[in-house]
């Protein structure tokens, strides 16, 4: 049975990110909301609500139980003044925990996580062999050799 850790994490996102589009719906704010505090500007990407609720479940699926806050830690990035020109020494500032928190609450409701109570989220047996399910998939469509010895 192929697991989240035998394929590559972009292909493994990329087709959840798909899939997901089907199942959880966008808000109307995201286009708007930058990724964190250290972002001048909204991210380009048209579906990036979904790559990101992608890539959040398949982080909740490797270090559950996880907090929001936590997640915002990994999320975040480095603040060096502004795009153009770097003013100043990094420092890190946390990722949006509003788009993180709307992302958990979405994927809570179609039953893919779950709420720990004190602990924080964890991926439910549903989400576990939606990701599962993926993962198999993505396997098998991956033409790489250096992959082969997971065959």
């Amino acid at each position: 049975m192929v697991t989240i850790y035998d394929v590559p994490a972009d292909a493994l996102i990329e087709e959840v990110a798909a899939r997901l589009e089907d199942r959880i719906d966008e808000p109307d704010w995201v286009e708007f909301a930058k990724s964190g505090s250290g972002k001048e500007l909204p991210p380009e990407q048209e579906d990036f609500w979904y790559v990101r609720s992608a890539s959040l479940l398949r982080k909740v699926a490797q270090n559950e139980p996880v907090g929001i806050e936590r997640l915002a830690t990994e999320y975040g990035s480095k603040k060096r003044g502004s795009n153009r020109y770097v003013v100043r020494p990094g420092r890190h500032s946390a990722g949006s925990r509003k788009l993180i928190r709307a992302s958990l609450q979405a994927l809570e409701e179609d039953g893919l996580v779950t709420t720990a109570a004190g602990e924080g989220r964890r991926v439910s047996d549903e989400g576990e062999a939606f990701l599962s399910e993926v993962a198999t998939e993505v396997f098998e469509d991956l033409d790489r050799p250096e992959l082969e010895r997971y065959a």
